[in-house]
């Protein structure tokens, strides 16, 4: 008998309780027909629906239902014949769900099959023959062929006639399991020479509309006398046999005896189910032996109830009850029936969100059928039954693309048998990006360095970051914030790639004017709304030997001349005086150095190759001339190093005098020599007008040098020293002190003055100015030396830092 495996059904639980529908059909409906709205009865809408991609999940079974998406309906796809699925069972109906996504939602719905009256009481054969004694008493009693009706209820076996009904009547007997077992009874003794061969009609009829019937011919040949029927020794027999037994097992041994002697006391035993299963599946021996002549399923039936007739040769018999359990083993795993399920979830999906529903039977019974299912470990999911035989799939912690971004999740089910048998689906579910990761970069600041006059648009570095999200939430771009440098926007000092994240050089920097700055770079990316994060870079300008030394002493004038005293009773390593420079560079570019590059005598003085002090190296002799001329360069250490000359004029005398004539003439030859061209072209210009100024030039003479000396009479003195200021020595020699004690005597002529020095403690400054021939003028005064011009000459002492 061919049966169907019903789920257990219930009220599911997901996000909300869902009811049931059920519906209720004959069998035999034609293909369309309408089985009901399920929209309406299930209170949707038909776009919910489509929209919900509803489908209908009905396991291992057939669909004899379909599902009509536009309209809502549920309509037959197939003829649906309730005896080729369910038999005998009752009720019978379809148990399928209706799944839908988004969200995800089951509505078990229920179809009972009702029965019609398509199937008319069947007998297994159309004759029995019966071989009776004429001795048999009356009352004997006769087992007679159950009819089969596939129909059930009203439209099952009803009734049984027997005509002609001289000898005969029928008895019915109800059975445990609902079946009625019919009895031939003999009301009227035999007479076999009356009668020898008794013919009779038994009819079956089922009780529905219109009334259906089968017939089953009996013949019955009288015998002679055979009056002992055979008796079992019980009227029930009970065995039982697990279903994995094998063909020839003995199931049980069943025992009839019979008072008769000889041919009349042998009993044989046949089974007198009409069922053709029984038949298949037992087989008894002669010996009343029952034995298994084919393979058990306890899942297609768990007892079979057979009976056995025992039969003498007389034709006398007795019946017997043999009532067999099977006993399940475990042969069955666990089918697992994925009903719904979704291939992606979000990283920001919250806790308890379901991912798949499915639907898990085992068709053995007891502990065989009890279920467990698991998940493989460590994995953010778990898995619990929401109802009979329902098990969800859902998450119980966060999930984290850039952790794991995808899952394989095993569900493994096994049943409490022993052995335990199971059964196992994969799920393969993708975890797709939320945009939760900000840009990180790669360091927690950046330093990076440019040699000043570099070319603007240079790349000077790369700032990177990286953004663990996925596709457009990880691009990453970057922006230069807003900031000022020294009150200039950081713009136009530099830019940043919004792409590569390359740094360039807007402007050509200069290290002396700007040697480092901070700005601040953000990184952001394309998720919605953008994470960003910021970093700082420290830009340092690095140096460039661009700037030539700058020499602060000897102060270089364009119309004086500075000469530096030295007597003539010098020692050796007389401080005859220092060169001071500096250079705006730095490191090395700004160590400086000094060197003698030409001098009147190279054997009288040295250069200190460091702090740049001129020193006598021998003797200062009568010999030596007055006039000194030097030339020192100095230079720094860069690469190419760059340099300055300085030109220092030394005095070798004792009285100012000596020195004053040997600079004026020498100052007077070189203003000769830098202004000839000047003077020529002068000339040129003014020769047309002296023939008409030659009076006016004359009388101005005259007029101009009685002024003179008037002004000299009254004036200071003519010479008047030149003091540089104190500085630090680099080398750490301290501080040069500058004093200076002389006396001065005054005539009416400058050039035939007598100046007395008087010992410095360090050197003596003499500027002159070559513009004078007759008078030198006075560069820095006060106040006059002598107030009245006739007053004698007068000696002052004068200090000076």
């Amino acid at each position: 008998m061919r049966r169907q495996v019903l789920l257990f059904f219930s009220v599911l639980s997901l996000s909300s309780v869902l009811g049931q529908v059920s519906y209720s059909i004959p069998e035999e409906m034609a293909k369309g027909s309408l089985v009901g709205n399920i929209a309406q009865d299930l209170g949707l809408d038909v776009r919910r629906l489509q929209t919900g991609k509803a489908r209908i999940h009905t396991g291992d079974s057939d669909e004899y239902i379909q599902l009509n998406k536009e309209k809502g309906l549920l309509i037959i796809s197939q003829r649906i014949d309730r005896e080729a699925l369910c038999g005998q069972t009752t009720p019978c109906a379809l148990h399928f769900q209706i799944a839908l996504e988004n969200p995800i939602e089951i509505f078990p719905i229920t179809v009972e099959i009702t029965d019609i009256n398509d199937n008319a009481p069947v007998f297994e054969k159309e004759e029995r023959r019966f071989e009776i004694s004429e001795s048999a008493v009356i009352g004997s009693k006769f087992i007679l062929e159950k009819a089969i009706d596939a129909d059930i209820g009203p439209n099952g076996l009803q009734s049984y006639t027997l005509k002609p009904s001289d000898h005969f009547i029928l008895k019915l007997h109800s059975q445990s399991n609902g079946g009625k077992k019919v009895e031939m009874i003999l009301q009227k003794p035999l007479d076999r020479e009356r009668q020898e061969i008794v013919s009779l009609l038994l009819t079956a009829v089922d009780g529905g509309e219109p009334q259906r019937s089968g017939t089953m011919q009996i013949h019955i040949t009288v015998l002679d006398a055979n009056d002992n029927a055979p008796v079992f020794t019980h009227s029930v027999y009970k065995a039982s046999v697990k279903e994995n037994s094998p063909t020839g097992t003995l199931i049980t041994k069943v025992s009839a005896s019979d008072a008769d002697k000889g041919s009349n006391g042998e009993v044989s035993y046949v089974i007198v189910n009409s069922m053709r299963s029984i038949s298949k599946l037992f087989r008894i021996t002669e010996e009343g032996e029952l034995m298994l002549n084919g393979p058990l399923d306890y899942e297609k039936a768990k007892k079979y109830e057979i009976d056995i007739e025992a039969v003498d040769r007389g034709g006398l018999s007795e019946s017997s009850k043999v009532i067999i359990d099977v006993g399940d083993i475990n042969d069955n795993a666990p089918v697992i029936n994925m009903i719904s399920s979704s291939n992606s979830i979000g990283e920001d999906a919250d806790s308890n969100t379901v991912v798949a529903v499915m639907s898990v039977n085992d068709p053995d019974s007891d502990e065989n059928g009890k279920v467990l299912c698991i998940i493989n470990k460590n994995i953010p999911f778990t898995i619990s039954p929401s109802s009979s035989n329902f098990y969800s799939l859902v998450t119980d912690s966060d999930l984290d693309r850039e952790r794991a971004s995808e899952y394989n999740i095993t569900v493994t089910c096994s049943d409490e048998g022993v052995p335990s048998l199971s059964s196992s689906v994969t799920l393969t579910l993708q975890i797709s990006d939320v945009n939760d990761n900000a840009p990180v970069f790669d360091r927690s600041s950046y330093e990076a360095s440019i040699v000043e006059n570099n070319t603007p648009g240079l790349s000077i570095f790369t700032v990177r970051a990286r953004d663990a999200d996925w596709k457009q939430n990880a691009r990453v771009s970057y922006i230069l914030e807003d900031s000022s440098v020294n009150g200039v926007p950081v713009s136009s000092y530099v830019s940043v790639s919004a792409d590569s994240g390359v740094i360039n050089a807007v402007r050509s920097f200069d290290y002396e004017q700007i040697k480092d700055f901070q700005f601040r770079v953000r990184a952001q990316d394309g998720g919605s709304p953008p994470l960003s994060s910021n970093v700082t870079v420290r830009m340092v300008i690095q140096d460039q030997n661009d700037n030539p030394p700058q020499v602060l002493y000897p102060v270089q004038t364009g119309g004086s001349v500075v000469a530096e005293m030295v007597p003539r009773a010098a020692d050796v390593g007389y401080l005859v005086t220092k060169v001071v420079a500096v250079d705006v560079d730095s490191g090395q570019n700004a160590w400086l150095s000094y060197k003698l590059q030409r001098a009147t005598d190279r054997a009288l003085f040295e250069v200190g190759s460091q702090n740049g002090e001129i020193r006598t190296i021998r003797q200062v002799s009568d010999k030596d001339a007055v006039k000194q001329r030097l030339t020192v360069i100095v230079e720094d250490n860069g690469q190419p190093s760059r340099s300055a000359t300085v030109i220092v004029n030394v005095a070798v005398a004792d009285s100012f005098p000596e020195v004053l004539s040997e600079f004026t003439d020498f100052t007077q030859d070189k203003e000769y020599n830098d202004n000839l061209t000047f003077y020529l072209v002068l000339a040129l210009a003014v020769v047309s007008f002296l023939f008409i100024t030659c009076l006016v030039v004359i009388i101005s003479v005259k007029i101009y040098r009685w002024r003179q000396s008037r002004i000299l009479y009254h004036s200071s003195l003519p010479v008047i020293p030149y003091y540089p200021p104190r500085y630090s020595d680099t080398l750490g020699t301290g501080t040069l002190q500058h004093v200076y004690n002389y006396e001065v005597c005054r005539t009416t002529d400058s050039r035939k003055s007598d100046c007395k020095f008087g010992r410095g403690g360090s050197q003596n400054v003499l500027i002159m100015d070559p513009s004078s021939t007759g008078t030198m003028q006075r560069i820095q005064s006060e106040k006059s030396i002598l107030d009245e011009p006739d007053s004698p000459l007068e000696v002052r002492p004068l200090s000076l830092p």
